[in-house]
């Protein structure tokens, strides 16, 4: 049997990667809602804001975890899998890369023990302190990571000299032309990934009769910020869309399956359904909206973009996996927001929480408790894959940055990795669930706060909306 490395360490890569990607983007919105729930019961001293966020800080521990242990497993295959690479362009993606070690990981791995086991260690402003220092740690190591990701997307300030990669301006490195908008993009969809889960999870308690309060509590939070946040992605995801065609039209004509440039004047028909053939340079049982893709896509009726027809084959991403994925996202989104605002409406009438007339809405929240995974993997999808053939987008090929090294050995390695992933991310995913189905107990109560010993310590001041007090 012949093993190709290359396509076995692409196939390796993608599958490291969509088991990291999903616990950072939980943990990213998650430190943030930690942070919102402590405030909140500091400034109320409510118990229940105190129980909520003892619960989560559980599922954010366990989810911590198995996100750092999955991204050193990812980081290890720059040097084993794609040394070619690392060699070539390791003088801008590595520092990028450190970056995030020296800043956002040392000060989350600092605060993280106070946030973790200093609740009655510490004094309740440091430990709220600690607990935002872990959150604002979580959003520079996304801007870290996304900005090394950028800059292989939309490359900039840089020289190329003999065969390797030098940076010529850190600035326009860092904030590439593509880095602001996959920045405010991965965020809030990090967010929207906690808040469904927020929300699902709190229709379930709901569709059981348990933890009611709590579960009331928590989904309204979810139904704001879901109602609120949903139709700031859409917008953000359309000037993202935007800078793509600039700077990557041929991954956008490939997320559209646009072939051919239309008769003058016809603009291009969206395409809502078809099965892209590659090979045939067509698209086969398609389903089109005339005129759709360019008012999205340029905003004119008449607007054009150029076709997968218009660069070589071997320039040219695999259609079929792109359009498909771009789809299941935008689907998604769609389906977020649907929910979003029906129960907005559900809870101005009264019947959000009424598991009788408003059942199904609670099913529906129950149903897309994951749903954020879901679109965050398929915009991951639709980013790498509409990258091919390029690792650095138009400078190097994803041929050109591999290891020297046997298929076999990375045939050995990815199912190495298959077993060590299903044995440790099956047992972390086990313990979350452990937790979600036990659901947030009531917490000791704090002698001079909740006893009424002693003056309750004075509440904190209001804080700034990014750390959680939109929701």
């Amino acid at each position: 049997m012949s093993f190709d490395p290359l396509s076995l360490s692409r196939i390796q890569f993608a599958f490291v990667i969509s088991f990291h990607i999903l616990f950072p983007a939980f943990t990213i919105g998650l430190a943030s809602w930690l942070a919102m729930l402590e405030w909140r019961w500091l400034r109320t001293r409510d118990p229940l804001w105190r129980d909520l966020y003892a619960f989560w800080l559980k599922i954010f521990a366990v989810s911590f975890g198995m996100g750092v242990v999955s991204g050193i497993v990812m980081s290890f295959q720059f040097g084993t899998n794609w040394a070619a690479l690392s060699e070539k362009a390791g003088n801008i993606i590595g520092p990028l890369l450190s970056y995030e070690v020296l800043t956002a990981f040392f000060l989350e791995a600092t605060f993280l023990g106070v946030m973790l086991f200093g609740m009655k260690r510490v004094s309740e402003r440091m430990h709220f302190f600690a607990t935002c220092m872990v959150a604002l740690g979580t959003l520079i190591s996304t801007l870290s990571i996304t900005s090394a990701n950028s800059w292989l997307q939309t490359p900039a300030g840089y020289e190329f000299v003999d065969g390797v990669f030098h940076p010529r301006d850190w600035w326009a490195v860092i904030f590439n032309p593509s880095f602001p908008y996959r920045l405010a993009h991965m965020v809030l969809a990090a967010f929207l990934t906690t808040c469904f889960v927020i929300g699902g999870v709190s229709a379930a308690y709901l569709l059981r009769g348990q933890h009611i309060e709590a579960a009331k509590r928590m989904l309204k939070m979810a139904v704001v910020f879901a109602a609120i946040t949903v139709p700031t992605q859409i917008l953000v995801g359309d000037q993202h869309g935007l800078n793509t065609l600039e700077h990557q039209p041929i991954k956008v004509a490939a997320m559209e399956a646009h072939w051919r440039d239309p008769r003058p004047g016809e603009g291009v028909p969206l395409v809502a359904f078809a099965i892209p053939d590659q090979a045939a340079e067509r698209n086969d049982f398609t389903i089109e909206i005339p005129r759709l893709a360019s008012l999205i896509l340029t905003h004119r009726a008449d607007g054009t973009i150029p076709p997968l027809t218009s660069v070589p084959p071997d320039q040219r991403p695999p259609v079929a996996p792109v359009f498909f994925a771009f789809r299941i996202m935008v689907g998604l989104g769609v389906a977020m927001l649907a929910l979003a605002l029906l129960s907005a409406w559900a809870w101005k009438r009264g019947t959000l929480f009424d598991t009788r007339r408003g059942r199904w809405l609670l099913r529906s929240w129950r149903a897309m408790t994951l749903s954020g995974f879901v679109a965050i993997l398929a915009g991951w999808y639709v980013t790498e894959i509409g990258r091919q053939p390029y690792t650095v987008y138009g400078l190097l090929r994803t041929a050109q940055s591999n290891s020297a090294i046997s298929g076999e050995s990375v045939a050995l390695s990815l199912m190495v990795f298959a077993v060590v992933y299903l044995c440790v991310f099956g047992a972390g995913l086990w313990s979350l669930r452990t937790l979600m189905l036990k659901g947030p107990q009531p917490q000791p109560p704090q002698p001079g706060v909740d006893d009424g010993e002693k003056t309750p310590a004075r509440p904190l001041p209001a804080v700034n909306a990014s750390m959680g007090g939109a929701r």
